[in-house]
């Protein structure tokens, strides 16, 4: 089988990564930052020869997806599965937030503890993991030889990389996971492999980082 090319994107800037606010499955939008970087990425896409975009189906990724859509007169296609990690109770809270009010969850949640699912209907890092390596095998099987753009959220960027490094699920983060930037990675039946990282050159000053909040 031919290798898939993937390009994925972290969704633009929200009020609530500037908070530090945990979105989860909440829909929230763009700021207007998020706006500007989402046409910044539309741009530095446009000569790619992209064969479909894909989007979680939440606003913040489906506007930043539609901006690189329309540069390839594309429609955008929902997928779901490629929804933030859902974090229960967590969302709508700020990092300090969960510290100070849910502080025994807060410690499992900070040591990556693979089985952990926050109260109110969270996700394990498992669960996750398993629903997005799903998503992701699918779509690519789907375009053999082609290009995709994934646009999604930052723990999907995070399990991206490290299912395409070899990073287990409890590895310290070493890497970036900043709004609009792009990565790029290779699908074969054997799984991903990484190509390139982090790519913010289209950004005048970079983006926010703050891959939790996404």
């Amino acid at each position: 089988m031919d290798a898939t090319r993937i390009i994925a994107v972290r969704h633009g800037e929200t009020a609530w990564n500037v908070d530090t606010r945990l979105q989860g499955h909440l829909d929230i939008e763009l700021n207007d930052r998020g706006l500007w970087q989402a046409q910044r990425v539309a741009d530095a896409l446009a000569d790619e020869p992209v064969a479909a975009v894909y989007s979680s189906d939440l606003a913040r990724a489906w506007q930043t997806a539609q901006a690189i859509a329309q540069r390839h007169h594309l429609a955008v296609q929902p997928e779901p599965r490629l929804r933030e990690r859902a974090f229960g109770h967590f969302e709508g809270r700020t990092f300090l937030d969960i510290e100070r009010e849910l502080p025994e969850q807060a410690e499992r949640w900070r040591r990556r503890d693979p089985e952990f699912a926050p109260a109110g209907g969270g996700e394990s890092l498992l669960q996750f993991r398993a629903r997005v390596t799903a998503a992701v095998a699918h779509l690519a099987g789907r375009h053999p030889g082609e290009l995709l753009v994934l646009v999604a959220h930052g723990g999907v960027m995070d399990l991206l990389y490290r299912a395409a490094t070899g990073q287990e699920l409890q590895a310290p983060r070493t890497w970036l996971l900043g709004n609009a930037h792009i990565n790029r990675m290779l699908w074969t039946g054997q799984g991903l492999t990484l190509v390139g990282w982090a790519d913010d050159s289209h950004l005048d000053d970079g983006a926010l980082d703050e891959a939790a909040a996404a």
